[in-house]
């Protein structure tokens, strides 16, 4: 099947021109069975398509559902506005911390609408609060398949699946429960709708590519908008319609992307604030302040008031605390293992794909599709390089379905080209290329299967030489080449995708692949393969990390992340069941048991471990107060909210520099009765207003009673001193 013809002569037969006959449904089968019509698939594809496409996404979904709940509730954060969404719809709209809507997570509540409702149907645990983000996978995986096979084949769209579905950084993210699986998903679905309209200039497509652009800000507020650059300047150059009317389409999708995204944002700035949560995150409760502040340009700049170390900690070119900047970012051992195995790969198809189609008629679909998805890539990409501020390795995963539809529309578009020398030297080049930066990237794990670096580099030269000599080899001999080619250049990935898959990730800054495969740039300058308490793949004990396992959100009774269970526990528990973990104090006061307002990362990173003691002691008379307890930094306050199922106070936000609550509002809710404990510990650092947590820990403990619970102390805040 020919998807691009040498002479840029209109699209073939199986992709017409105009398309809406290749929808896949319509009028060409009328009596055929829904069943069938699903099975089939489209008349004019292959009968093995349709029936490879269901295969792959039930393996995807298979495999991304394998070991799910080794992970806990993941990052405590988000599960515990996930369970306050589940209890209360007030919560659930603002995205609250926590069921009294004491103050909000910091990012709009998009991503956790799926998750709480899930939970409200199914209850709390593990299960329910991951399921829907590896749903969100599956469909990326279907919407990415239906994207490149509309223009290409129906191989192309499998290739573009399965380099997605494998990249380990995508692995790790489509099971856990941060914002950036929604993300991705809406990022694919706008690429998707863009192609969609160029087909035939029609406006509905580019009114929904605005529609999810709105939802994704929804998800992680300016990240959404990386992509529109490149996809709103090519519809407006290559578009088959007048000018004029490419210009009235965008502006109609502009006005559907504010309506989609600003809805929302209308509603929380227009509420009295004395009514509804702090917007955490911001420093003047007000959340156009955190979008462009903390969460837009200050990631750009770096300077972050709020943030660890209170900003203004540009990165510059010799790096900074979130790492080094640069050309070279997406390359390094900080990032590489995570998203780069085909980085090199796409960038040389992207080329290719552009170079054979650079003389096609201005409305060429084929060429749209790689200026799509590639300037996507490269817009996203170098954001991510010079990014100044907090950045983690798993932004990166919104790369991957770029990455991979470049990879399967050039791979076999340049297949089909293989008559011309220089598409099997390009093809040739792809693979070894990816061969030796496999060989590279599995080199910085040397002791993680040292064998396989050397297949890897091996097999991919022999495939590499084997597709430079394809037009003189026999078929047999030629597809062998292309397996090989296939096989080494995903073999890499392949195997750091199983090893995200074999253990768990709990805590915020979490990394995919085997122990050592991404060196970590952080807070205070971390580096040279240090890992934060609670990062992926962290067996036993770390820095931060309380020794006897069991991520405070919930009693899974896991040891850090991937470690083996503990406190009697089976593996793969269920959060929320069973003997909460015990009660091991953090190094340097960091989570339970550390001095009151204390700072340090395990408080920020991941919670701590919450005993059955403890827990019964928040429990006892829970239904008189409003808040069973307050606590500085969310992370702490989620892991006993998720222990309890009770609504906790985080002071401070996320980082707990947030002036919320002040000393004032503190002290009114003391005297009112609303909150029973303080516990003593948590995350006091950070810059911004961190001097309202610091000034509420100290004056809890000058006038309240200090209740210990093992290693744990709390202030009882219906007792004071006074009274003794």
């Amino acid at each position: 099947m020919t998807t691009l013809q040498p002479d840029h002569l209109p699209a073939p037969p199986d992709v017409p021109t105009p398309p809406a006959p290749a929808t896949g449904g319509g009028h060409a089968r009328p009596n055929k069975p829904l069943a069938h019509r699903v099975w089939r698939g489209r008349p004019e594809d292959p009968r093995w398509a349709r029936p490879a496409f269901l295969a792959m996404l039930l393996v995807i979904a298979l495999a991304y559902l394998w070991n799910l709940s080794a992970s806990g509730y993941a990052n405590s954060f988000y599960s515990a506005a996930v369970q306050a969404g589940s209890q209360s719809w007030k919560a659930f709209f603002f995205g609250s911390l926590d069921a009294a809507n004491a103050i909000t997570v910091d990012k709009p509540p998009a991503t956790l609408w799926p998750m709480a409702l899930s939970v409200r149907i199914f209850g709390l645990g593990s299960w329910a609060v991951l399921i829907p983000q590896v749903l969100m996978g599956v469909a990326t995986a279907g919407v990415l398949y239906a994207a490149v096979r509309r223009r290409f084949n129906a191989p192309a769209g499998l290739i573009a699946m399965a380099v997605f579905a494998l990249t380990p950084v995508a692995a790790l993210m489509f099971r856990f429960n941060n914002p950036d699986a929604l993300l991705a998903l809406l990022m694919t679905v706008t690429v998707y709708c863009v192609l969609r309209a160029m087909e035939n200039g029609r406006t509905k497509w580019l009114v929904w590519a605005g529609v999810a652009v709105g939802f994704a800000f929804l998800s992680k507020t300016l990240q959404a908008f990386l992509i529109l650059p490149p996809l709103a300047a090519l519809y407006a150059v290559f578009a088959p319609v007048s000018v004029r009317k490419r210009f009235g389409q965008l502006g109609f999708s502009a006005m559907a992307m504010v309506v989609a995204g600003g809805w929302w944002v209308a509603i929380v700035e227009l509420w009295p604030a004395s009514s509804r949560p702090y917007i955490g995150g911001s420093q003047n409760n007000s959340f156009l302040e955190l979008t462009f502040g903390y969460n837009g340009l200050g990631r750009i700049n770096g300077d972050e008031t709020g943030s660890v170390g209170g900003g203004g900690g540009g990165g510059g070119q010799s790096g900074g605390q979130w790492g080094e900047t640069g050309i070279g970012r997406m390359f390094n051992s900080e990032i590489g293992g995570q998203i780069s195995w085909l980085l090199p790969a796409a960038l040389i198809l992207l080329a290719a794909g552009v170079w054979l189609t650079w003389k096609a008629r201005r409305t060429d679909t084929a060429r749209a599709a790689f200026l799509a998805w590639g300037g996507s890539l490269l817009m996203t990409a170098v954001v991510f390089s010079f990014m100044a501020g907090i950045f983690h390795q798993y932004y990166t995963v919104a790369l991957a379905p770029y990455i991979a539809a470049l990879v399967g529309m050039g791979a076999t578009v340049l297949w089909e080209e293989r008559a011309r020398w220089w598409a099997r030297g390009a093809l040739g080049v792809t693979v070894a290329v990816t061969a030796l930066w496999s060989y590279v990237l599995l080199g910085r794990t040397a002791d993680y299967l040292p064998w396989l670096r050397w297949a890897v580099l091996i097999g991919g030269l022999a495939g590499a030489a084997g597709l430079l000599l394809v037009a003189r080899l026999g078929r047999q001999l030629a597809l062998a080449a292309v397996g090989v080619s296939f096989v080494a250049s995903l073999a890499g990935p392949t195997a750091y995708t199983l090893s995200t898959l074999n253990t768990g990730h709990q805590g915020s800054i979490v990394t995919a692949g085997p122990s050592g495969a991404s060196s970590m740039g952080g807070p205070g300058g971390m580096g040279g393969g240090m890992r934060p308490p609670g990062q992926g793949n962290q067996q036993g004990g770390g820095m931060g990390q309380p020794p006897t396992g069991g991520q405070g959100g919930g009693p899974t009774g896991q040891q850090g992340q991937g470690g083996n269970q503990q406190n009697g526990r089976q593996p793969g528990a269920m959060p929320g069941t069973g003997t909460a973990p015990g009660t091991g104090t953090s190094p340097g006061g960091m989570g339970e048991g550390g001095t009151p307002g204390g700072g340090g990362m395990g408080g920020l990173l991941n919670g701590s471990s919450v005993s059955a003691e403890a827990e019964k002691l928040l429990e006892k008379n829970a239904g008189d107060y409003t808040w069973v307890a307050a606590a500085i930094g969310s992370q702490n306050a989620a892991s006993y909210q998720l222990a309890t199922g009770d609504p906790v106070m985080a002071i401070g936000g996320f980082n707990g520099s947030d002036p919320s609550p002040t000393l004032s509002q503190f002290k009114k809710y003391v005297e009112d009765g609303r909150i029973h404990y303080f516990i003593a510990g948590g995350m006091g650092g950070g810059g911004g207003n961190s001097g309202t947590s610091s000034r509420i820990s100290s004056w809890v403990e000058e006038n309240f009673k200090e209740v210990t619970v093992g290693s744990a102390t709390f202030y009882d805040l219906t007792r004071p001193k006074s009274g003794e």
